[in-house]
């Protein structure tokens, strides 16, 4: 079973160049089309937590290093 996962994307350090969501082998994210940062540009966003499996390609294509990943711990 794939470990879980959750990420954060920071709203003001992302541009939306959709690096992320093009690497997402679980098309977990999105770039955001409804709303915008201060800077005027769509952002990306975790859209299904769910889907995500800490795999960390998002934090790593990501030229602003606007994500972290976290991996869920498993309750025993």
């Amino acid at each position: 079973m794939p470990q879980k996962g959750y990420v954060e994307i920071s709203i003001e350090g992302c541009k939306g160049c959709n690096l992320c969501v093009i690497s997402c082998p679980t098309d977990c994210l999105v770039l955001n089309t409804s709303d915008t940062n201060s800077f005027g540009l769509h952002y990306a966003t975790l859209a299904d937590e769910d889907k995500c499996i800490a795999c960390l390609n998002c934090a790593v294509v990501c030229p602003d290093a606007a994500i972290t990943v976290y991996r869920k711990i498993k309750s025993a």
